[in-house]
């Protein structure tokens, strides 16, 4: 086996195991807390606390973000701030104990790193956008709203699979 192979050799858990545990803290979120798992709602209480901090009285007179803003609770104070945070800090011990902490950027040989990277933050803003519109992200609307048999959660994540299976066919120049 050559260097470069050694290299780019990773251990994965098997992706239906994955989906199966998910599902399972899927089901142990609404037993604990009566709602589903979400990330998007972490974002959207980071930028109204920036926003907050930078200008308040802005803030306090812009219809969308003063929702989100009372005098005596932070926007930080909410449990998808801390789900997120845990997820990052669960990543974080997982890549530490799997031996895969570090910077790399993987991509095909057709492409360069850069272009990489500015298709991930393309795509990353796009699907935040839709997030936003869309009132949930995937784990929020898609997977949640299925796992209490909502229309609108079916809906949601075939918006998802059938957008990016219709957009692959226009990128796979670039990764195939």
């Amino acid at each position: 086996m050559d260097k470069s192979s050694e290299n780019n050799r990773h251990v994965y858990w098997n992706p239906y195991f994955g989906g199966f545990l998910l599902g399972l803290l899927i089901i142990f979120t609404f037993y604990m807390t009566g709602r589903g798992l979400g990330a998007s709602g972490a974002m959207k209480s980071s930028v109204v606390t920036l926003v907050d901090k930078v200008s308040h009285e802005h803030t306090i007179n812009n219809a969308y973000y003063s929702k989100f803003v009372k005098d005596d609770e932070s926007p930080m104070n909410t449990w998808l701030v801390f789900e997120s945070l845990g997820v990052l800090a669960g990543a974080f011990i997982s890549g530490s104990l799997s031996g895969r902490i570090g910077f790399r950027v993987q991509h095909s040989p057709k492409i360069t790193s850069r272009r990489r990277l500015v298709f991930a933050l393309f795509g990353g803003i796009l699907f935040g956008l839709g997030a936003q519109i869309a009132r949930g992200c995937t784990s929020g609307a898609a997977l949640s709203g299925m796992a209490v048999l909502s229309t609108g959660g079916f809906i949601t994540m075939l918006a998802i699979f059938g957008t990016a299976y219709l957009f692959a066919y226009f990128f796979r120049k670039n990764w195939i």
